[in-house]
C-alpha cells in the first residue's frame, strides 16, 4: 500500500527532489557514521570527529590523510538501485535535484546530473596556498601528505567539523526543495544540522520518508516507509 501511494505520487509529479545520507550508499558497501558498524563506533587512537576536523587537518595532515585514505575514499564502489532509478527518474523528466549529504560521487556516477553536495566530495581537491586542483587518484596513491608544486597541501573539498557549508550550495539546494511538488527524503536519520533543517523549505503536500527507523520528522511527513531504500527503490524500478 506504501510502495503504491508512493508510485502513484511519482507518476502525478514532475518536480521531485531527493533528499538523501549515509543510507542511500550502504548498499552500496560504503559504511554509515552513526550504526553499530559506522565510522564512528569503531576504535581509534582519535575520535572521529576530531580527526575530520579543520583543526586536526592543519595540525597533523599526515595522520588525516592516512584515516581519509583509509576510511572516507570509496573510490572503487559502484552506484546500487536507489541511485540508479534516481538517475532514470531524473532523465524521464521527474526528478529535478538530488541533494545529498553524501560525498562519494556514486549519484553522479549513476548518471544523475543535478546534484547538490552539500558536504563535498572525495573526486575534488584543491590546493590550500594557489587553490590549483588535483585528481582523487593522486591523494588516494599518494604516500604522506599530498602536496602541490608551489609546496601547499592538497584538501579534499568536503566539509569538515569546523567548517561551513557552502553558502551557494546550500542556497540553490534549498531554492531547489522550496520549489519542488514532491519531497523524497531517504536514507537519514535528519538528525544532523543544518543539514536536517532544509527539509523545513519544502512547501508542497508530498513529503515522503524512507528510513529503516524512525526519524525526528516522521510526524511532519504525509507518507512514511520504514523500509530499505533498496527495497523500496526495486519496487520502482519499471515506473
Amino acid at each position: 500500500m506504501e510502495i503504491e501511494q508512493l508510485r502513484n505520487w511519482i507518476k502525478e509529479s514532475n518536480n521531485i527532489v531527493f533528499f538523501g545520507g549515509a543510507g542511500v550508499s550502504t548498499e552500496s558497501g560504503i559504511p554509515d557514521f552513526r550504526s553499530v558498524d559506522g565510522l564512528y563506533n569503531q576504535t581509534y587512537e582519535y575520535d572521529p570527529e576530531t580527526i575530520i576536523s579543520r583543526s586536526f587537518f592543519e595540525q597533523d595532515p599526515e595522520y588525516f590523510f592516512r584515516f581519509y585514505r583509509k576510511k572516507m575514499m570509496p573510490l572503487e564502489h559502484e552506484p546500487n538501485v536507489t541511485h540508479k532509478v534516481l538517475a532514470e527518474l531524473e532523465h524521464m523528466g521527474k526528478l529535478k535535484a538530488v541533494v545529498t549529504q553524501n560525498i562519494d560521487g556514486l549519484h553522479q556516477k549513476a548518471g544523475s546530473q543535478c546534484v547538490y553536495e552539500i558536504h563535498g566530495s572525495v573526486w575534488r581537491n584543491y590546493c590550500t596556498r594557489c587553490g590549483a586542483s588535483c585528481s582523487a587518484e593522486t591523494v588516494k596513491f599518494h604516500s604522506g601528505v599530498p602536496r602541490c608544486s608551489c609546496g601547499g597541501i592538497f584538501k579534499p573539498d568536503i566539509v569538515l567539523y569546523e567548517e561551513p557549508l557552502n553558502n551557494q550550495t546550500v542556497q540553490a539546494a534549498v531554492m531547489a526543495i522550496g520549489k519542488a511538488d514532491m519531497l523524497i527524503v531517504g536514507g537519514t536519520s535528519l538528525t544532523v544540522y543544518p543539514a536536517a533543517g532544509m527539509i523545513d523549505f519544502y512547501q508542497g503536500d508530498k513529503l515522503v520518508l524512507i528510513n529503516r527507523d524512525p526519524t525526528p520528522y516522521d510526524d511532519r511527513a504525509d507518507l512514511v516507509i520504514h523500509d530499505s531504500l533498496g527495497s523500496v527503490f526495486s519496487a520502482l524500478w519499471d515506473l
